[in-house]
């Protein structure tokens, strides 16, 4: 018998709606999880919901949104994985009949392959839906040549990445634009650029997705340091070629974590020295969905807007 599960959809760009959909037959080497939360991206799933996503297989509308859920295994998968009761993280699913599912965790019920979950400690609450960010924060941090001595952006992403620097003996500063985000920080600095008179920094970590950063940064790097790109940048970045040849600078890419990133988080987790405290803000139930994404895009407050499966649709 085909299941079906109740999902958060972009039925096309700009336009959220909450539906049932119906869930592929499940495989050996699957499980099905009941979701209990499931947390927005105000980054890629901004994007999507703009049309301004670059193409990716699989890509396409109707599109369940999401990359971020916690929940509970139901039926474990044939050979192998979680058993069932077992609280995980999921990742995403396209385990979708009638919606694409390139990221796929907004939805009540998932079919997720078992190999792509990952069991979460007792210890840990909902704050759990950030791990995904944190291990790509810690996937960040690694493609550097030393540890970022300034970060920028003091969102979620920043966050992580500050408290992950120090979990690992760095000590950075951390750029904010924003007033209302200069707060929360636990121990290290977080001021605005033009408050900086800093001119020596040997790795830059950016998480802004500010395209026309590089020529700011640039500015006060130190000679042969590097900046590690860690945002999304939906527009061609550009910057002046004198100051940054005179600097011998180096640019980097950091893409998506990787299994070990997750797995270094995992251990941070479970050992104590990486806190997920404070950093969920907002709430909605899944029927809320419209409003809690234009929130979680719009208001610059909202540092991790989260959606309650059990609150009903």
């Amino acid at each position: 018998m085909t299941r079906r599960t109740q999902a958060i959809l972009f039925d096309q760009p700009g336009l959220i709606a909450t539906r049932p959909l119906q869930l592929k037959e499940r495989e050996a080497n699957e499980a099905l999880v009941a979701v209990e939360v499931s947390a927005i991206s105000t980054g890629t799933e901004r994007l999507l919901y703009s049309g301004d996503m670059p193409a990716f297989p699989g890509m396409g509308y109707p599109l369940v949104p999401g990359y971020e859920a916690i929940g509970q295994v139901v039926r474990a998968a044939d050979d192998g994985g979680p058993a069932e009761g077992t609280r995980v993280f999921v990742p995403g699913s396209n385990g979708f009949l009638d919606a694409k599912g390139l990221f796929g965790a907004s939805a009540s019920d998932l079919i997720v392959r078992a190999d792509r979950l990952a069991p979460l400690p007792d210890s840990v609450g909902d704050e759990a839906v950030l791990i995904a960010l944190a291990a790509t924060a810690h996937h960040a941090l690694m493609r550097g040549e030393q540890l970022p001595d300034l970060i920028v952006g003091h969102g979620v992403l920043g966050r992580l990445a500050a408290r992950l620097a120090l979990a690992h003996g760095g000590a950075p500063k951390v750029w904010e634009t924003h007033s209302g985000r200069m707060t929360g920080a636990q121990g290290y600095e977080v001021l605005s650029p033009e408050a900086d008179a800093r001119r020596d920094y040997r790795t830059i970590l950016d998480l802004s997705g500010d395209a026309a950063i590089l020529d700011t940064l640039i500015a006060h790097m130190a000679r042969g340091a590097e900046i590690v790109l860690a945002g999304f940048y939906k527009a061609p970045l550009s910057f002046a070629f004198p100051p940054a040849f005179r600097r011998e600078a180096t640019i980097k890419i950091a893409a998506e974590w990787a299994p070990s990133d997750m797995d270094a988080v995992m251990a941070r987790l479970a050992d104590g020295t990486l806190d997920l405290a404070g950093l969920l803000t907002h709430r909605a139930s899944p029927g809320e969905a419209d409003k809690a994404y234009r929130t979680a895009f719009q208001d610059a407050d909202c540092l991790k807007m989260i959606i309650e499966w059990g609150a009903g649709a």
